[in-house]
């Protein structure tokens, strides 16, 4: 019986599924499963983590119409037979101790049911992009993390798997932010543990166009209204406008990350603009706010000037 349960979804990810499941095989801790949910994949996909089944046993595949990551990280967790559950999402890496690392952590932490490690950012090609948040916070965590997700994706934590016929299952109508609704829910009941190293990979997208920021934007409106309406919550109402502005800054680097051509830069104006409204100290954060300034008006600048050379040409 393996004792961690790894549940990767994945739709499409032909171009990465090799190298996330390499990152898994790879791992030092070898008493595990990894569940598959293919969620519908039109492209070879499938072939892809069929061929590496026929290597590794631990590997189990599940075939199931489109229905979205939520959705797929709860198939995975009914399908799941180990005690500790861990999620990787198709495009993500992680370094080899990682899973043995968190199990450890909780081991030798036991009122944590939580374990998690600092993330680092790599591009397409792997390449390193920047670093996390890499925050310390061991315990009762859930004020931290109402401020902002500092476990920052999917694929980081590993979490004693009891705790879900606690607090449920992932939230399926959410279309993004499901997994901090999540990691909110575990930290209003549960403690968490840090492992202080980077362990998680995650790829960057350059896919974010206006309309997904736009929808990522009112699923983390929702996220952040459903948290603050909880018991838990009830006395930290004066902490929202932390939150909405950190979400905001949030919003207008990840809008900052695409190429000029490929997204209107007044919408990482608005952003920015609600990031201050929100909490007007952010103003003296001076570095902040001139690099936010700098990558919006620049390339605004160079890419009117490159399309009005183009059309005298």
């Amino acid at each position: 019986m393996p004792l961690i349960s790894i549940v990767l979804p994945v739709y499409n990810g032909e171009k990465t599924i090799a190298e996330t499941i390499n990152s898994v095989l790879n791992q030092t801790f070898v008493n595990w499963e990894l569940i598959i949910i293919n969620d519908g994949s039109q492209d070879s996909t499938l072939d892809i983590i069929k061929e590496i089944e026929f290597t590794d046993s631990r590997l189990r595949i599940f075939s199931y119409p489109n229905a979205g990551l939520a959705a797929s990280r709860n198939r995975g967790i009914a399908l799941s037979l180990g005690e500790y559950i861990s999620f990787i999402d198709a495009d993500d890496l992680w370094t080899s101790d990682k899973l043995k690392s968190q199990l450890i952590a909780l081991q030798e932490y036991p009122n944590a049911s939580i374990a998690y490690s600092w993330t680092d950012y790599i591009d397409a090609d792997g390449k390193f992009v920047k670093s996390g948040g890499h925050t310390t916070d061991t315990g009762d965590v859930y004020q931290k993390l109402l401020l902002w997700n500092f476990i920052e994706n999917g694929s980081n934590p590993l979490i004693r798997k009891e705790v879900f016929t606690i607090v449920g299952s992932f939230d399926e109508s959410l279309t993004a932010a499901e997994d901090w609704d999540m990691w909110l829910r575990l930290a209003a009941q549960y403690e968490f543990v840090v492992v202080p190293k980077v362990q998680i990979l995650y790829r960057l997208s350059t896919n974010s166009m206006s309309a997904n920021l736009k929808r990522q934007e009112i699923t983390c409106l929702v996220v952040i209204n459903k948290a603050f309406a909880t018991p838990r919550a009830e006395s930290l109402g004066y902490l929202k406008k932390y939150t909405l502005s950190n979400i905001y800054k949030y919003l207008t680097f990840k809008s900052l990350e695409t190429p000029p051509d490929k997204v209107h830069r007044w919408i990482s104006t608005v952003f920015l603009w609600k990031c201050v409204r929100y909490n007007p100290a952010v103003i003296k954060q001076k570095k902040i706010i001139l690099i936010a300034i700098f990558k919006i008006v620049f390339p605004f600048l160079y890419y009117h000037l490159k399309r009005n050379l183009k059309f005298k040409t």
